[in-house]
């Protein structure tokens, strides 16, 4: 008999469906399967440097089925957040089609309202990061696009945009707003382009203890911890557990079809 337990499955994307760039067996035809049953599907990506139209198309080309509206970013879900600010004008530190989420917004790096930090990449030189700092002292306020602070989905292990959020916090005497998984807004965002569904009935797939269930948690929803991607076997001694641990994605067949 199937399970009929959830409506609505929100899968991370590097270290679930895929990893450096390489798709995990099973994932495409486990996302046809689910959305067949008319299971709700989203992905949801902590990636700053993609747009949610650029992360769909490298989905597509990569044999996942997925609409431009199923997909949430950083960097959309940062716009997102960013409209209910109306902010008066912005500099965003950013490189990347992620960008493109930002083009209704007015732009001013000498004078903003609000610091919006992603994956600046060569661009957090020293000039940058000072002109950052001096901008906070005079009160502009930052908002930091994902907590993260290592990451090695491109390969190599590297500085990601966390780190420099906390530098110029620290800095600047500060309190960031972070968007990003585990971040409550992300989730919020994901949750509120899905019809009305229990909390419930909505599950969180991830490969990372520290931004997908605890995101998940944070947004009470269930959650799926898969070994794959950037888990470590001593995430398991985190006070923070999961619903369900499966060896990859393949394996949620046995929550979803069971015989």
């Amino acid at each position: 008999m199937k399970n009929n337990k959830f409506k609505a499955v929100i899968f991370d994307l590097d270290g679930v469906l895929e990893f450096k760039g390489n798709v995990y067996p099973g994932a495409v035809e486990l996302l046809q399967s689910l959305r067949k049953r008319r299971i709700h599907l989203r992905i949801l990506s902590n990636s700053t440097l993609k747009s949610r139209r650029t992360c769909t198309e490298k989905l597509l080309r990569r044999g996942f089925y997925v609409k431009e509206e199923e997909v949430i970013t950083a960097s959309f879900a940062t716009a997102q957040y960013l409209k209910s600010l109306n902010p008066k004008s912005i500099w965003v530190m950013l490189k990347g089609d992620g960008l493109e989420e930002f083009s209704h917004f007015r732009h001013d790096s000498e004078n903003p309202e609000y610091i919006i930090l992603g994956d600046f990449r060569e661009g957090f030189n020293f000039l940058n990061l000072n002109k950052a700092l001096q901008l906070l002292y005079r009160g502009t306020k930052l908002i930091v696009m994902i907590t993260e602070k290592i990451d090695n989905s491109m390969g190599e292990l590297e500085l990601t945009v966390g780190a420099y959020g906390k530098m110029l916090e620290d800095a600047a005497g500060i309190k960031a707003t972070y968007i990003g998984k585990p971040n409550k807004y992300i989730f919020d965002i994901a949750l509120s382009t899905l019809p009305e569904i229990d909390k419930h009935r909505i599950l969180m797939v991830g490969d990372k203890i520290s931004t997908d269930i605890l995101g998940a948690k944070n947004a009470d929803i269930r959650s799926a911890l898969v070994k794959t991607g950037e888990f470590k076997q001593k995430d398991l001694d985190s006070p923070v557990n999961p619903d369900y641990i499966f060896d990859t994605v393949r394996d949620l067949n046995k929550l979803f079809f069971r015989p």
